[in-house]
């Protein structure tokens, strides 16, 4: 039998699958705005998503196993048509002698509807639930428990927006065919909480990201059935979007672009975080109209625009050109992917936050504008990617922003 051609038609259709992943539309500014705010579950206190997160969780501690528990219970009752699933490793450590240390990463998944195993390309968003250990009760409010929080409320948002995209799908008549022949792009959502990024005693590499270095090589080994679109759980990921130090407002963060294969998407983070702030979604903003209140009432036109202040930009290595690709890169818990051949996009500070690995880095000390602002622009992010526009819930959004007053009103990690 000759089957030149089946491959042929099978090397185009993963060509094209490839070729599509990077070419979405842009998100309306409808959808812009429609996107909620954390508002109290991210209370430090007592809300319901950020404040279980927000204690001391170094691996094998009863405190890591109850920030999983939390995931976990999250996920199940909340979002149940996500699939769960764990991945587990140990070792030993400098500090821990002869234990071994276990390290358990949390994944959660949704694939689109007629989707079958080895056939669906993830936006993966990424951050790490563990916390160091020392100083004694530490806590990480940036390092990493508030983009863990960032990622279980953009889950939330998208779970919705994803239901109804489905269904207009079935409803319009895509068939499994479509899938198939690769008329349509099998797009799903993977958020993993890594465990044991942080070192034990000094950072190398051999103490640190302690999950990531198991997961990866899992995955690298975990294969598809024959002709697959991805032959292993590693070549599924599109994208590797990792979130890390997160939350402090002042000074504001600033993000380099470190990847010259992943500046396309640096590039939209950074268009869509000029759209947000065009618009006033960003509370963290200078010119936000909480910040700036009664200055402006009564000005002239004119007199308002000299008003304005300079707007801080996150995403500013927007232009980067090609030829400044050979500067630093931070250590984290990208690098078993990155290796492994996995488009990487960073998204950490540089410089680390002020707080950075200082008892101070608490609930107490981070700036909840900018936190709720990385919120939104993650969720925008990935909405964008997934092909959500005209799927986001108006109502629904407003009703989960009531109590928020806005919503109403390199280094040793290591730089090399």
């Amino acid at each position: 039998m000759n089957s030149r051609p089946l491959y042929i038609l099978y090397t185009l259709q993963i060509l094209l699958l490839v070729s599509v992943s990077r070419a979405y539309n842009d998100i309306s500014d409808e959808s812009l705005r429609a996107i909620p705010r954390p508002g109290p579950d991210f209370d430090i206190k007592d809300g319901k998503i950020l404040a279980p997160i927000l204690r001391p969780r170094v691996p094998g501690s009863e405190g890591s196993t109850a920030v999983r528990n939390h995931f976990i219970d999250f996920f199940r009752n909340d979002l149940p048509q996500w699939k769960v699933t764990f991945q587990n490793s140990t070792s030993k450590t400098p500090v821990t002698g002869d234990d071994e240390i276990p390290f358990i990463n949390v994944i959660t998944t949704r694939d689109p509807p007629w989707s079958n195993p080895g056939e669906v390309g993830y936006l993966t968003l990424v951050a790490h639930y563990d916390s160091k250990i020392s100083p004694d009760g530490f806590i990480g409010a940036t390092d990493s428990a508030a983009p863990c929080a960032m990622l279980m409320h953009a889950a939330r948002t998208l779970d919705g927006a994803l239901t109804r995209k489905w269904a207009s799908m079935r409803e319009a008549g895509i068939k499994q065919d479509d899938y198939d022949m690769g008329l349509e792009e099998h797009k799903g959502i993977q958020i993993i909480l890594l465990d044991g990024e942080e070192a034990f005693g000094t950072w190398t590499a051999t103490d640190s990201i302690y999950g990531s270095r198991s997961l990866a090589s899992e995955m690298e080994s975990t294969f598809h059935p024959a002709l697959s679109t991805y032959r292993n759980a590693l070549s599924s990921i599109h994208l590797f979007m990792l979130l890390d130090l997160l939350g402090e407002g002042s000074p504001a963060p600033t993000v380099p672009s470190y990847f010259k294969t992943t500046h396309w998407a640096y590039q939209k983070m950074a268009t869509l975080e000029d759209r947000l702030r065009g618009q006033s979604l960003f509370t963290s903003s200078p010119n936000h109209p909480s910040k700036r209140g009664t200055l402006s009432q009564g000005v002239s036109k004119d007199n308002k625009a000299k008003l304005k202040r300079k707007e801080p930009k996150w995403f500013y290595d927007l232009d980067k050109s090609n030829n400044r690709w050979m500067g630093g890169m931070i250590e984290d818990d990208h690098l078993p992917f990155m290796a492994r051949g996995v488009d990487i996009l960073h998204v950490i500070p540089a410089p680390f936050p002020t707080v950075w690995h200082k008892e101070v880095d608490d609930g107490e000390h981070l700036d909840m504008d900018t936190v709720g602002d990385w919120t939104v622009l993650v969720t925008a992010f990935a909405a964008e990617w997934l092909e959500l526009e005209g799927h986001m819930d108006k109502k629904s959004t407003d009703k989960r922003a009531i109590g928020d007053k806005h919503a109403q009103e390199i280094i040793s990690k290591t730089e090399l």
